[in-house]
């Protein structure tokens, strides 16, 4: 999310208290998303990669506390298509109270299968996906759909967040998701294990942005027909004020490294996940424009975690790239994703759709359309010509 839209926005150079991020002690160290090449190394690059199991990039998890590195692979997603797999994830939530929760029902990973439970015209019927929480109070990480257990033991285990607006999500936003996980399958030794939604809190300074409660209703919506692996994380948007994307990133770590120790393999050994933040073209060049993005953030951000960059039409990633010094040196962490088939559905022009009574129909699933309907969401907002015709539109 672009900083500068935090109401309480002040330059980092202005600015000697910025909150700090995670240390990189309670990160796991992981692989870059990138091989490395023979310009990057000096040495052969010809001899298979050494196996993960063999590598010194294990987490293991102590009583102690969380310890090293990560390595592997995706796990398993569960279809919540049924009344007994609600009550399964009802009955798993309650036990999320520990520090190290108990291993949940096996979940596969995802697939480009389509699955039964995603028949479009069941789109609108609810189907016991874990509903986020209104409050901090009642808040629960959702984990219904996050693989339980790596089920190839050669690759490295990955979590893909997505932060934004998400007002309304279309079918970009879903596709995103989709492009990224064929980028990873074929180009990376990662496995994808879940993936996350976390819509940015109403403190964020933006017009056309709903309340947050309805973003984050119409994100469910949105993943509970159309995907069998994608799941929403409603804590940004419950907080009292803008978080720093680098922060939220440590959020999600939080969850998954520190408090679940990883994810289990097939020989019961638990194992840090990487986790990469997935953004458009657009974000990716905010963070050249000067005194926006704070240097340790980026670093953080690139450096500790990671980013997918899903390239938008008429955006050069690959020269920004190039000419960014703090994103050229850790450009190894970073994968670009070039789209195939072009699509350029925005938040911004459905908005304005909507606000004109054009159709959005086949813009965004029809349960996102049915909600914006009854609750009348954006068809009296205003926005400036400027922000509706502008390239880096939402």
């Amino acid at each position: 999310m672009d900083p500068t839209n935090d109401p309480n926005f002040t330059p980092p150079s202005l600015n000697p208290n910025i909150e700090p991020t995670a240390p990189s002690s309670e990160i796991p160290s992981n692989a870059p998303i990138q091989p490395l090449v023979l310009a990057d190394m000096g040495d052969p690059v010809d001899a298979p990669a050494p196996h993960p199991s063999s590598s010194s990039t294990h987490l293991h998890h102590h009583s102690g506390g969380l310890h090293s590195k990560i390595p592997i692979k995706h796990t398993e997603l569960i279809d919540s298509n049924s009344s007994s797999d609600t009550e399964k994830t009802v009955e798993a939530n309650s036990s999320r109270s520990q520090d190290i929760l108990p291993e949940p029902d096996l979940i596969l990973p995802p697939t480009a299968t389509v699955q039964p439970n995603q028949i479009a015209d069941l789109e609108e019927v609810p189907h016991g996906i874990q509903r986020q929480a209104k409050t901090l109070e009642d808040y629960q990480f959702p984990t219904h759909r996050f693989a339980t257990k790596l089920s190839d033991e050669s690759k490295y285990p990955l979590v893909i967040v997505a932060c934004g607006s998400f007002s309304p999500i279309t079918y970009l936003h879903l596709r995103m998701f989709e492009m990224a996980l064929d980028a990873i399958n074929e180009q990376t030794r990662f496995e994808v294990i879940g993936g996350y939604y976390s819509p940015v809190s109403s403190n964020y300074k933006k017009q056309g942005l709903a309340p947050a409660h309805h973003r984050v209703r119409i994100c469910e919506l949105a993943c509970e027909r159309t995907s069998s692996w994608l799941m929403v994380d409603a804590w940004e948007s419950l907080q009292p004020k803008y978080t720093r994307t680098a922060l939220v990133l440590d959020h999600f770590n939080d969850e998954i490294n520190t408090k679940r120790g990883g994810i289990v393999t097939a020989t019961g050994e638990k194992r840090g996940v990487k986790i990469m933040l997935l953004a458009g073209g657009d974000l990716i060049e905010s963070m050249g424009e000067p005194d926006v993005w704070a240097d340790q953030d980026l670093h953080h951000i690139l450096g500790k975690y990671g980013c997918l960059i899903v390239e938008r039409t008429g955006s050069d990633v690959r020269s920004f790239l190039l000419s960014h010094d703090i994103m050229y040196e850790h450009r190894r962490n970073v994968l670009v994703i070039k789209q195939l088939i072009y699509n350029d559905i925005s938040s911004t022009k459905i908005r304005l759709f909507i606000r004109r009574g054009m159709s959005v129909q086949y813009l965004l699933p029809n349960s996102v359309i049915r909600y914006i309907q009854e609750h009348r969401l954006y068809i009296n907002d205003t926005e400036p010509v400027k922000q509706v015709m502008s390239d880096k539109a939402d």
